[in-house]
């Protein structure tokens, strides 16, 4: 059935009766699909606390969707619940496009690049997710079907407690919160692969060609930019940092590929004297060396540099990547499908892109359905490069977290069968005790 235009009171949200009133909320389509959305929880797992934010929301068929996003989980989870909540609970779980819209431009109104926009991704994909399960296919059938049978994907060489709060990081004097991009290098271990690329590089980059890998990705360079800043890196701090890509290169040639992450550590003096050094190594792409902050000084970096450039998981929905492109300021484009506005505007970008002639992959270092979201809209990409893994992730934190084993074979991943992303959260995260638990709706 239609809903007619309606305004929220606080006593007319279940379960939350000190929400403040909200504002007259729009007609929903007269097409309603007949299933509405009747519950919204979010949790802040454990692993991961206090970054990732898992979401499930419920429905009146009983299909449940998945979603997720990353950092500043309360704040996301209060923008989801004494927000958004008011828009969704009741509302047409398959109006997708009319609800993206209609959030994202309400924030439009008062900046949407943050908080806003990371609790629109996680709702996006669960609203995803629960259309998959209604049409019983995956995801990428309904972006209009597959264009691989795999997608291609790379090793990120961090550690199994990479973005973890609880690690301490004794190589970092201070601001050790578990900020990104100020990760220590981890302990020594099998999978520990930023600890590996500094102290067994050959052996790491074997062992990943062994697997299948056909590309690896380091941030070499932050624990010096942690330690003396963004504006000057000293030649002997590049050189430490560089010593062990020169002597992949030595053992295995170009037999794998290798992309530079520089965490958005640096501004252009120093961008440019690290591009310098890393030419002869011949990297994929730079990715993050400068901050996203300023596209034009992108555009000239890019061009000084003489370097393929990846631009970013840091850009936040299409108009920041559309200036990107027609600044011509990257040859890369990588999107982070739980940061951007999910899987609706992750697509925008990649088609975007396509018109550009522009490769996009995907990023992940954040959590299992980012990931499944970004295999899904590569499966569906003509312009689909790779997904960016962590098989120290895989193998350790995303097990607790789906009920899906995430296999790579041969550097690729089979395109999920299951309907919808292809894996659940696992029930037992929602706890009405667990860290974080909130949840709108009966």
């Amino acid at each position: 059935m239609s809903r007619p235009p309606f305004s929220i009171d606080a006593d007319q949200i279940p379960g939350r009766p000190n929400v403040p009133a909200r504002c007259h909320l729009p007609a929903q389509p007269l097409a309603d699909s007949g299933i509405h959305i009747t519950a919204i929880e979010t949790v802040l797992p454990p692993a991961f606390a206090p970054h990732l934010v898992a979401l499930r929301i419920h429905t009146d068929a009983g299909i449940i969707g998945c979603g997720e996003t990353y950092f500043c989980g309360q704040a996301v989870t209060g923008m989801i619940h004494d927000y958004f909540a008011g828009r969704l609970l009741g509302a047409d779980a398959l109006a997708i496009e009319s609800h993206w819209r209609f959030l994202y431009e309400r924030m439009a109104n008062i900046g949407v690049r943050g908080t806003e926009l990371r609790a629109i991704s996680a709702i996006d994909l669960a609203l995803w997710d629960i259309l998959g399960q209604v049409c019983n296919q995956p995801v990428y059938r309904l972006l209009g079907g597959p264009v691989r049978d795999r997608v291609a994907v790379y090793n990120s060489c961090g550690n199994p407690s990479y973005g973890i709060q609880a690690e301490p990081a004794p190589q970092v004097r201070t601001g050790w919160q578990g900020w990104p991009g100020m990760g220590s290098v981890g302990r020594p271990g099998p999978i520990s692969d930023s600890f590996n690329y500094f102290h067994h590089p050959v052996e790491l980059a074997r062992e990943l060609i062994d697997l299948g890998y056909p590309a690896m990705k380091i941030w070499p360079f932050d624990l010096p930019a942690i330690e003396h800043g963004p504006m000057y890196i000293r030649d002997a701090d590049i050189r430490q940092a560089l010593r062990p890509l020169e002597k992949i290169r030595e053992a295995v040639g170009m037999d794998i590929e290798v992309m530079i992450d520089g965490h958005a550590h640096f501004q252009l003096p120093a961008a440019l004297r690290i591009a310098e050094a890393l030419r002869p190594l011949r990297p994929l792409w730079l990715e993050d060396i400068l901050k996203m902050d300023n596209l034009d000084t992108l555009a000239d970096f890019r061009r000084q540099s003489q370097m393929p450039i990846s631009a970013s998981e840091m850009l936040l929905c299409a108009p920041d990547y559309a200036a990107l492109m027609e600044k011509r300021a990257a040859d890369y484009i990588m999107i982070d499908p739980t940061w951007v506005g999910g899987i609706s505007e992750t697509v925008r970008i990649a088609r975007l892109a396509q018109i550009y002639n522009l490769p996009v992959s995907m990023h992940d270092a954040t959590g299992p359905l980012t990931m499944l979201a970004g295999v899904h809209v590569l499966a569906a990409s003509g312009n689909g490069l790779y997904q960016e893994t962590m098989r120290a992730s895989i193998q350790t934190t995303y097990r607790d977290l789906i009920d899906l084993e995430v296999k790579i074979e041969g550097g690729s991943l089979a395109l999920p069968t299951g309907p919808g992303l292809g894996a659940r959260l696992h029930p037992e995260l929602f706890r009405p005790d667990a860290l974080g638990y909130r949840r709108s709706g009966p």
